[in-house]
């Protein structure tokens, strides 16, 4: 569905915990006024009015088999008129564990990098050596990963550590976050726009 844009898959998380790690392309859909954490609910008001067509095919997810937001959510669309919406049940863990990557919104970036010690940020720019360095920054390319896990660049003793990788554009940071995946790691999320958007990471 990601890959062919035959549905549209709506995040049924609140904004927080979509900006720090969502499965890329999806939408983040605003909560419903009221509700508590504990019983969120995305806004089907925000969907009748960026979603005019009710046969549209969307598909929901949220944290997996265990969250009832997504079911929530999906029980507010039916009642609405919405013919088509289905769930993702497996959720945030289930991509990842899977093999998927993440995505970061630039503000929950910068804030992990500097809350969370433990994280490791990745350069995948090809041009190292012409470019400016980032701040504690580890570079890895794509065709590197494997390496990087024998050399130290890659954290082996704890496969859970969260991975951020930026790079020029969307497109190479997926495809080196795609890479450290691949390299058994889970926690790894990729930046949606370019490094040249992060003056505070030089």
């Amino acid at each position: 569905a990601l890959k062919t844009n035959t549905a549209i898959v709506l995040d049924a998380r609140p904004y927080e915990e979509y900006a720090v790690s969502h499965i890329p392309g999806a939408r983040a859909v605003p909560g419903k006024p009221g509700t508590t954490p504990a019983l969120y609910v995305a806004d089907v008001n925000w969907v009748i009015s960026n979603i005019k067509e009710k046969t549209q095919s969307l598909i929901l997810y949220c944290n997996g088999l265990h969250c009832g937001r997504s079911k929530r959510f999906a029980e507010d669309l039916i009642h609405a008129g919405y013919t088509d919406v289905r769930r993702y049940q497996l959720g945030t863990p289930g991509w990842r564990a899977l093999g998927g990557v993440m995505q970061v919104q630039r503000a929950a970036l910068l804030r992990l990098l500097e809350q969370d010690r433990t994280a490791l940020l990745v350069d995948g720019r090809d041009q190292r050596d012409l470019l400016p360095r980032l701040k504690n920054a580890t570079w890895i390319s794509r065709s590197d990963a494997s390496k990087a896990k024998d050399d130290g660049r890659l954290p082996m003793t704890d496969h859970n550590t969260r991975i951020f990788v930026v790079a020029e554009d969307a497109a190479r940071a997926r495809a080196v976050a795609q890479a450290i995946v691949h390299a058994a790691f889970h926690n790894v999320s990729f930046y949606g726009g370019s490094i040249q958007d992060l003056p505070e990471l030089e």
